[in-house]
């Protein structure tokens, strides 16, 4: 197949090979990367007939499915990379996939699909650190690292971060004492779950830093994204031999690992009989900064038969008034809830969306963001909202969240954590209404065990005046899952980055780690 090209999407003057767009993170615009040609199954078919493991290329969307079946996690997404990311080699990506999807999972099967309660759970949550991040974030490093080799950068790669609570601990996971890396992670102090900010500051490794900022998950990714188009602080980095990157689900090298599991779910419904090779499903989504629902439509949009992609919100329900409006308004109250990685008011990779809307026009793009920035908010004509017919919506508040948990407990026996309950709260009304008779698969993005407090007191009471690790015990004997590797190991972790700054100290404090 042609070589895979990437663009801005604000502006039409340049285009990155795959390994150049995963190293610069942002494109130099301020804007992110796209593809200029969405790969298809056609692709994929024609790389595994090359491969000999297939009778030959050109076959139909649904023949590539069915051949899809008989391969494991590891070589489905080893066939996915291969399409998007053309300018590395195939044992590169082979050795990239090896690495990442290893011992670090739970399960052989990576990302398991459960039946319970009438939908279908894709669980996310079986790697390292317990939550959806790892399905990219275990394989970012090596891609990266990858990439450097191939564009000859001798420079040290300092990955900036901004989290709302889980992209941190998977990140800080992934790059830790990985060599030529080094990793600087900012998080709203008051913003995350207790869990979820242990697993943070107890972080080891030689190359990363993690600070808490005063003010919320926006804050700190606007600070990011501003040191990223300071050209000043560029250039005094590169005089010291480092150049930023990002790990923020803004990175293709984050997106496109994630469009891998929306296939593999469809190809366990129907490895399992659930479906039909060729039957439509409907996907819902907890949504917070839009990168795992947008993998979703690309997945949809290289032919995997996805009907409608249903976007999932807490109280933050900036995206709902955005599909139901035209409007994307973040002037507004901003609101901590329990599921704290969906308290967002700025959702970044709804810009590759956008610049999709507006027909890959990126001058108009550039005016719709540019307009964020200035005033807080856009809107977007009728003509350009009609291009997100497979988008339906749907909130659901904190009551609704607990009552959400309470009653898949009770009826199924199966726990969920606050954001994905969000999402099954979404699920079950629009399974209700508009999209009755279609199998819907619900995205579960983190295990229970991050949010014991939230979860446990949705179930009962009783368990409010609990210590959280106690409470990872009751868990434990009410689910009957052990408490994973990566909380048990929290009991005793000594607290190793104890920084917290303003947001107008974000850039000291970067250049304080960096001597």
């Amino acid at each position: 197949m042609a070589e895979i090209l990437y663009r801005s999407t604000r502006s039409e003057n340049e285009e990155f090979s795959p390994s150049s767009a995963l190293l610069k993170g942002l494109a130099p615009d301020g804007g992110l990367f796209v593809p200029t040609v969405m790969p298809t199954f056609a692709d994929i078919a024609a790389n595994m007939a090359a491969e000999g493991l297939t009778d030959g290329a050109g076959e139909s969307t649904a023949k590539t499915l069915e051949n899809l079946t008989k391969l494991g996690y590891k070589d489905v997404a080893y066939q996915v990379l291969r399409v998007f990311l053309t300018d590395y080699t195939a044992e590169e990506i082979r050795d990239c996939v090896e690495k990442a999807y290893d011992s670090k999972f739970d399960t052989p099967e990576i990302a398991p699909v459960v039946s319970k309660d009438g939908k279908y759970y894709l669980e996310l949550f079986h790697g390292a650190t317990i939550a959806f991040k790892d399905m990219a974030l275990s394989i970012l490093p090596h891609l990266m690292t990858a990439a450097a080799r191939k564009n000859g950068v001798k420079d040290e790669i300092v990955i900036l971060t901004a989290t709302s609570g889980d992209t941190g601990k998977a990140a800080l996971a992934g790059f830790a004492d990985v060599p030529g890396t080094k990793i600087i992670v900012f998080y709203p102090k008051h913003g995350v779950s207790p869990v979820q900010e242990k697993q943070m500051v107890t972080q080891r490794g030689e190359n990363v830093k993690v600070v808490g900022i005063e003010g919320n998950f926006d804050d700190a990714q606007n600070g990011v994204k501003a040191m990223f188009s300071d050209r000043m602080l560029e250039a005094l980095l590169a005089d010291k031999g480092y150049r930023f990157s990002s790990a923020n689900s803004i990175n293709i090298g984050r997106l496109v690992p994630q469009i891998a599991y929306y296939i593999w779910a469809y190809l366990r419904l129907a490895a399992s009989g659930a479906i039909c090779i060729g039957d439509e499903i409907n996907v819902t989504v907890p949504t917070g900064n839009f990168g795992n629902i947008l993998a979703g439509y690309y997945a949809k949009r290289m032919g995997l038969p996805i009907r409608t992609l249903v976007c999932a919100s807490n109280e933050n329900k900036v995206l709902y008034d955005f599909f139901g409006s035209g409007t994307y308004n973040k002037n507004r109250e901003f609101k901590l809830t329990s599921s704290p990685s969906m308290d967002i008011l700025i959702s970044s990779n709804l810009e590759r969306l956008i610049f999709e809307s507006v027909g890959s026009g990126a001058k108009r793009c550039d005016e719709l963001m540019t307009a964020l920035k200035g005033g807080g908010k856009y809107t977007l004509t009728p003509a350009e909202m009609s291009r997100f017919s497979c988008f339906a919506s749907g909130w659901t508040d904190e009551e609704g969240t607990a009552r959400e948990i309470e009653r898949v407990y009770k009826n199924s026996g199966y726990i969920i954590d606050t954001h994905t309950a969000v999402a099954s709260a979404v699920a079950k009304e629009y399974a209700a209404g508009e999209g009755a008779g279609i199998p819907m698969l619900v995205v579960s993005t983190a295990s229970p065990y991050k949010f014991t407090r939230s979860v446990l007191t949705s179930i009962d009471a009783k368990y409010a005046d609990m210590e959280d690790f106690a409470l990872a015990d009751e868990l434990s004997a009410l689910s009957g899952v052990p408490v994973p590797p990566a909380i048990e190991s929290l009991r005793t972790a000594p607290v190793l980055h104890d920084t917290v700054c303003g947001v107008s100290n974000m850039r000291d404090a970067v250049l304080e780690f960096l001597n």
